[in-house]
């Protein structure tokens, strides 16, 4: 009897293992941590991507005194350049000239998307409404870029399902008082 006490009780008392149960306790809330933090830095870095594009088209069709159908394609492969080495399929891009009347009306002059299947992208002659004054006042003009991106998680532990980015940006002409669609350009 006295042989299984003293074995019960260097049992009790041998802390050699203690790291190893520990470890094994905190070890799946470590991954899960671990995993979460790689998938929300990549969906902050994919949404920081598609603000550096809506910029960067609108900029270089803001710098142009005319653009056309092959400056707007060469603008959005340097759109998708600049997301790599994320995937571009669902990358959708575009830009176009609004233009306000005398009375503040806004008003799409031209427009090109880079997708067709791009559902925000505002019609030639379309009216908007939702451009603040401050940005277009009347008898002016200005470059409106606008990119949607819908971010997959490669993990989708913490991000199961996928995210919609949107961005849409403001610019003025900087050459012209309205950058012109020529399909020459």
């Amino acid at each position: 009897m006295s042989a299984r006490r003293s074995t019960s009780r260097r049992f009790w008392r041998d802390r050699r293992g203690a790291s190893a149960v520990e470890f094994a306790l905190i070890a799946p809330a470590l991954i899960l941590l671990y995993c979460g933090m790689a998938e929300l830095t990549q969906a902050m870095m994919a949404k920081r991507r598609l603000s550096n594009i809506t910029a960067s088209i609108g900029d270089l069709t803001a710098q142009a005194s005319q653009t056309g159908p092959t400056r707007t394609t060469d603008i959005f492969n340097i759109g998708a350049v600049i997301l790599s080495p994320f995937p571009t399929t669902s990358l959708r891009m575009c830009v176009a000239s609004v233009i306000a009347d005398a009375n503040g009306k806004a008003t799409v002059d031209w427009s090109r998307a880079s997708a067709t299947d791009m559902t925000n992208c505002p019609a030639k002659g379309a009216v908007l409404t939702d451009v603040p004054v401050a940005v277009l006042p009347a008898s002016k003009s200005v470059i409106l870029a606008r990119a949607s991106y819908v971010y997959s998680s490669p993990i989708q532990l913490i991000l199961p399902s996928p995210l919609t980015f949107n961005r849409t940006l403001y610019l003025r002409p900087r050459r012209v008082d309205a950058v012109l669609w020529s399909n020459a350009s």
